[in-house]
């Protein structure tokens, strides 16, 4: 899959199939789309095409904080063979004044050269949000593409959408939130050099900063898994600032992991929570901490017998 993050960059040519949207966790419902034009790429000999809109740019111009669900290089990763080409579009504030039938016009038409459009129910485009699945309905004959609108998708009788998500995930609830995204939420980064401590109390842990612009849970201990070198290793995370034995303001993802006695550091490795343990807690001294940890460990590895 060719993963672009610049219009200018596409070079096409070839017919598509084309969904477009945010596309941020790339949850159940994005998937739904991600599948039909995969799909109709495959049977019928065309590009499939995932254009993300990077709502970045325009969050920041008004003063809104940033904070997503995942990443470009996230997305790529997920959508690894399941699309011929992931296209970033920042969606700044020249191209919120594109007019909606220039949108059909130039970029539908113009640059995918699409023959099939595949978007949910409620897309809308262009200038003040003017286009809406009717108005692609209207034009299809003259821009020659077939639209195809496909149906929300829902739990528990409630839309999925990254909104909700993010939703659950600030309440601490991340079993519903990879029911929602249809995998567990998480991160992927660099393991730092830490303070060594856990390694002193019996427990060594991986340090992982957690991205800036990425949804954070609630500061806490976690079940978790985290991959390393290709594997799985079953784990327990503390999300948050670790209070008793630091200062610094700077949120960590902190994992022990069982059966591990590898060295990690300056790996990349990836980090999946799966349930909620108990908050961050400033404890009166490193014993307590270590004691608390020790119970954590065990709950941890009770839900993973227990799972399996």
């Amino acid at each position: 899959m060719r993963y672009i993050n610049r219009p200018d960059d596409y070079e096409g040519g070839r017919e598509s199939a084309v969904t477009f949207g945010k596309f941020d966790g790339l949850h159940r419902g994005h998937q739904k789309l991600v599948e039909k034009v995969q799909e109709l790429g495959s049977r019928e000999g065309i590009d499939s095409i995932v254009c993300a809109f990077d709502m970045r740019s325009l969050w920041a111009g008004a003063g809104r904080p940033v904070q997503m669900l995942m990443d470009g290089n996230e997305r790529c990763a997920h959508l690894a063979g399941k699309a011929d080409v992931l296209l970033e579009w920042p969606f700044d504030q020249e191209f919120s004044r594109i007019h909606a039938e220039d949108f059909i016009r130039d970029i539908i038409k113009g640059l995918f050269h699409a023959r099939y459009v595949v978007v949910g129910t409620d897309f809308q485009f262009g200038y003040e949000k003017q286009g809406d699945i009717r108005m692609l309905k209207q034009y299809e004959s003259r821009y020659g593409y077939r639209l195809i609108v496909i149906e929300k998708e829902r739990y528990g009788g409630r839309v999925i959408s990254s909104s909700y998500i993010k939703e659950v995930l600030r309440q601490g609830d991340v079993k519903l939130a990879s029911q929602l995204l249809g995998y567990a939420y998480g991160i992927t980064g660099q393991v730092e050099h830490g303070k060594r401590l856990g390694r002193t109390l019996g427990f060594p842990t991986l340090n992982v900063a957690w991205p800036k612009e990425k949804i954070v849970p609630p500061r806490g201990v976690y079940v978790s898994e985290v991959l390393v070198d290709g594997r799985w290793f079953h784990a327990i995370s503390n999300v948050g600032v670790k209070p008793t034995v630091s200062e610094d303001e700077r949120v960590l993802i902190e994992s022990f992991l069982f059966d591990y006695d590898g060295d990690a550091y300056e790996k990349t490795v990836s980090v999946r929570l799966l349930e909620f343990r108990r908050p961050e807690q400033k404890f009166e001294s490193v014993g307590r901490l270590k004691a608390c940890i020790d119970q954590d460990i065990e709950y941890g590895r009770r839900f993973f017998i227990v799972d399996e």
